[in-house]
């Protein structure tokens, strides 16, 4: 369960971007974040953005397709893993996911959906939905905390 923050409706790649650069603003290690929508959604548009926030080199920030995952060196270290090609979650086994859930930097993990039951309850979820050719809602939650109820 998690709660809305907010609902940012983007006209274009520079106001997502800066949606995240504010974002990033309380990121803190350990933190840990769900990218959901669709292929151009603007999902590593907005990892571009938190990066940017977290002073690593936004020209080093690309979509890990084929890798699974990259790093970027900022105030606090960026782990970014693009799940797109993952067919089953024992796939990330190789990886220690974990050590980077729990480690030092933030995770930022596209398609975390594909991770099933091991989706970390814990993320904030950051879903896009295309309102049209430049235009994206952004919807962004955080986790509900144990002592937290939800008034759903």
């Amino acid at each position: 369960m998690s709660i809305i923050l907010r609902k940012i409706l983007s006209q274009s790649p520079q106001e997502t971007v800066q949606t995240a650069v504010d974002f990033a603003k309380n990121l803190k290690a350990g933190d840990i974040i769900l990218l959901e929508g669709e292929l151009g959604a603007g999902k590593t548009t907005f990892v571009k953005g938190l990066a940017k926030g977290l002073k690593a080199k936004v020209s080093e920030v690309n979509s890990p397709t084929f890798v699974l995952m990259n790093i970027y060196k900022g105030r606090i270290p960026i782990y970014h893993f693009d799940l797109y090609r993952l067919e089953r979650p024992q796939e990330l086994d190789s990886l220690d996911l974990d050590e980077f859930l729990e480690g030092d930097g933030v995770a930022v993990i596209e398609w975390p959906k594909r991770l099933g039951d091991n989706t970390p309850a814990n993320g904030h979820w950051v879903e896009f939905k295309h309102k049209g050719e430049n235009t994206r809602e952004i919807c962004i939650s955080c986790p509900l905390k144990p002592q937290q109820k939800s008034s759903r």
